[in-house]
Formats: structure tokens, sequence, C-alpha cells
């Protein structure tokens, strides 16, 4: 019995030892991976690889001279002898006042042999004269081939004897928290210089409507505007554009346009000079908790569609109230994602949109105008609210009836019905959510209104429906948006 337990042992042990071993092994080789991409022992190849396609901007820009009258010091003054030595060196009266020359400094980087570069727009806004430096001291004047204020992008052109070396756009969206990049550019003046971090966040949007910044703690100062943020295969993943600082300079969080966004924008700048992004022609808001529930829809998700006027949604029966929740096949997750896809979408397309209207989704096709064209019409001016008559207090909203001079004077269509606030309880959820005198609304419960009675049958039509919250919608000079008030 025992002479024959002794080899099963043997066996037991050996194998143990070699599953220990084989464990061991690839513990170590999987560290030793983790730590070669978590921590690359240097930069340098990379910095040398993408050295000559990163660019200094120096750009000039005359300063018109002051006007009016010099300023007018008090005889005894104690900087009496100061503005007159400043303002009449030679004794002969105020100085004159000449144009002066400014200049700015900022980065860019070269995306083709034949002298395309990128830049931030603020670099080179308003400049009368560019020049761009490389790497190996050669300096060549640019012109602007186009510019994106919307995206902070602008399109330059050099002419130079030799091809330049370019860098490739990589894929944005493929860069991931964590994830190692580098920063190149002429921060503060000082030159070409090379920065190291990681990817702290993604999708962040500062202030504007196609906002998709990718979040590093590279260092980012002044002067790197424009310049490119690199992934470790020497792709421009992002173009540094800000910097979060109480100081003004780097504290570990900078913002780079995602590169995703800006090979879209300069494609377009490089075939037509300028933007040209799709149009769908509806006011939109974010769909919130209480919205939600007040017009029966599953989810917080989707974009509300606040107003129609006149444009391609119109003419494809698209309804104020409607919440678009899927724009050409994907799904929609609120505003911001909208209006992305629809900018991304070529004018002129015709896209299946699908809405959530009065508990149902229906089908549209629309086709897309151009964003830009739209943009051009002016907005309709500002107007002063109505003097109050015949007011009534509900949900903490004092309304009246609009009539015809009141219609005027909040540059309302003769058409329009509905009731005009006056007053607001500070105290109030109304007063919370924005609602303030002056304002209009025009629909309860997705139903039109055009008395204090009317929106008084909207509230109790909500509470017999088992409804928490009402849905408004509450015009301010000529902007429409959605409310949703407590009706418990």
């Amino acid at each position: 019995m025992t002479s024959q337990a002794l080899p099963i042992r043997r066996v037991r042990s050996s194998l143990h030892h070699w599953v220990t071993v084989l464990v061991l092994g690839a513990a170590l080789v999987l560290a030793q991976t983790v730590t070669a991409r978590a921590t690359p022992e240097t930069f340098a190849p990379l910095a040398e690889k993408i050295s000559d396609s990163v660019v200094n901007i120096t750009t000039s820009t005359t300063v018109a001279a002051r006007s009016g009258p010099a300023p007018v010091v008090p005889e005894g003054s104690p900087f009496e002898d100061f503005f007159r030595d400043f303002m009449d060196p030679e004794g002969e009266g105020p100085a004159p006042r000449t144009p002066r020359q400014s200049q700015a400094l900022g980065s860019g980087f070269v995306i083709s042999e034949d002298g395309y570069i990128v830049t931030n727009n603020h670099v080179i806004d308003g400049a009368d004269e560019i020049s761009i430096e490389f790497f190996n001291g050669d300096e060549l004047p640019a012109e602007v081939i186009g510019t994106d204020p919307k995206t902070d992008i602008a399109l330059l052109k050099v002419t130079s004897k030799a091809p330049l070396k370019p860098v490739p756009f990589g894929d944005s969206d493929a860069a991931q928290v964590g994830d190692w990049v580098m920063a190149m550019g002429n921060p503060l003046g000082q030159g070409f210089s090379v920065s190291a971090g990681i990817v702290s966040a993604r999708n962040r949007a500062l202030s504007g409507t196609y906002d998709d910044y990718i979040q590093t703690d590279a260092a980012i100062n002044r002067g790197n505007s424009g310049g490119p943020l690199f992934n470790m295969d020497g792709e421009v993943v992002g173009v540094n554009t800000a910097i979060l600082s109480p100081n003004g300079g780097s504290i570990g969080i900078g913002f780079a346009m995602s590169s995703n966004v800006v090979a879209k924008v300069v494609d377009q700048l490089r075939e037509f000079g300028e933007t040209r992004r799709g149009w769908l022609g509806v006011r939109i808001q974010d769909v919130t908790d209480d919205i939600a529930e007040s017009i029966g829809l599953a989810d917080a998700s989707g974009a509300l569609v606040t107003d129609v006027p006149e444009g391609p949604a119109q003419e494809a029966g698209m309804e104020s109230g409607d919440v678009i929740v899927s724009f050409n096949g994907q799904d929609v997750g609120d505003t911001r994602e909208l209006v992305r896809r629809v900018g991304d979408t070529q004018v002129g397309t015709t896209v299946p949109v699908t809405v959530y209207r009065d508990g149902s989704t229906e089908e549209l096709e629309i086709t897309l105008g151009r964003r830009e064209e739209a943009e051009a019409v002016p907005a309709s001016a500002n107007r002063s609210a109505p003097d109050a008559v015949q007011e009534e207090e509900l949900l903490g909203i004092t309304v009246t009836p609009l009539n015809d001079e009141m219609r005027e004077q909040l540059g309302l269509s003769g058409g329009t019905d509905g009731v005009a606030v006056t007053a607001v309880d500070e105290g109030s959820e109304a007063f919370d959510k924005g609602i303030r005198a002056g304002d209009v609304i025009t629909e309860a419960g997705q139903d039109k209104i055009g008395s204090a009675a009317d929106l008084t049958d909207r509230i109790e039509a909500a509470k017999e429906a088992g409804r928490k919250s009402l849905l408004l919608l509450v015009r301010r000079d000529g902007e429409p948006r959605f409310v949703a008030l407590g009706i418990g």
C-alpha cells in the first residue's frame, strides 16, 4: 500500500512544481509587458520621429492707434511730470499716436508634403502676417486656407521647395483613459519643447457646440496652442487648445480637441475653404428625468424639440414636443450627441429620424440643409416684458393672457397664443428652473393654451392621468425651451 502511494505523491508534487513554475513565469512576462506599456523607457525615439513635423508659429498684427483726447492730469498732481514726459517727450504737445505691431506665438503641425499645416484659429485670428518656423530653423510665410471658430481650428499653407514631413491623424476614439500621450510645441516662446503625460479624461466639453476634448496632464502652456498631442505610435490624437489654470501656467489640466473632430474640419477647409455642416432645422434641449416622466418616456435620453422653424425638419413633419430618439439609424443620447452627428453628416443627405410623439414613435425622412447658411439669418431682437392685466397665479407663476399689444412688444407673430408671465415666486420650483417675468408659456402638457383657465385644465388633466409633473413650453426672446414643473 505504501509502495503504491509513493509514485502518486511524486506525480502530484511534480505537477505542483511545474504548475507553479508556469504560473510564476506567466506572471513575470505579464508584469514585464504591463511595465513596458505603462512606463516607456524613453520618449526619445518618438520625439525624434515627429520633431520635423511640428512647427512654431509667429503672427504679427497691426494694432490701431488710440483715438480720443489725451488724458487730462490736474495741475500739481504727483503724476503731472510722468504724463508730460510720457505723452510729450520733446515738450512740444501730445506725443503722436501711431499704429504699432503686436506679435503672438503658437504651435502647429504639418499634415501633407505640399505644405498644409494645422493650428488653432485663435493663434492666427486677425493676423496680418504668419511666419512658420521648422525644427531645422527654416522659416516660411503662411497663408490662411480656412478657419472654423466653432472648433478653434485653422488650416494654413506654406510653399516649400522640398517636400515636408507630415504626421497622420490617429483615431482619437481609440485613446483610453490612462494611455500615454506626448505634446510638442512652443510653450511660452521657449522654442521646440516636449512634454509627456496620460489621457486623463475623454469627451470633455468646454463651451463649444462641437466640443470633444481629450483631457491630459501633459504640460501645456501658452504657446502650445495649436500643437499636436501624439499617441505612442506617432499619430495625432488631439490639437492642444486650452488649459484650466488659476495662474496662467500648467497645473496638469489641459485640453486637446480630438482628432476625429479635427480631421473632418480640416478635410472641409482643404476642399472648400470653409465648413459645410449638416442642419436639421430644430431647436432642442436635453430630456431630464422630470420631463421624461411628464411625457411618459421610459428613459431620460434623446433630444427634446422645443421649436421647428422653417427648414428641413418642418418640411418633413417634425413638431414641437417631439423627442428625437434616433438619427440615421443610431440612438441619440442627448442634444450634444445629436448636434455632432447632424453636423458630421453631408449637406443634402436624406436620413431617417425616429421621434417619440404622444406615447409612440414615428419615422421621418429629413433632407439636411447647411448650418452655416441657416446661421446667417439674423435673430429676432430682444423685447421688453408687457404690462400685466387679468393676472392669475398658478404653480408659483403669475400669468396673464396675451393681447395684440403684448405680442408686438414681445416680438411674437399675430397668431401666437399663450399666457405671459408677469411675476414668479422666488421660493417656487418655477423660479429655480429659470422661469422669469417676460416669458411666454404657449403649451402645457403638449397642448396649446391661450388663458390661465387652459393652464388650469392641463394641470387637472395631468393629475387625473397620474402625472407628477406638467411639461410647459416657455419662450423667451424668441427662444423656446421645455420646463417640467411638479403638480403634486
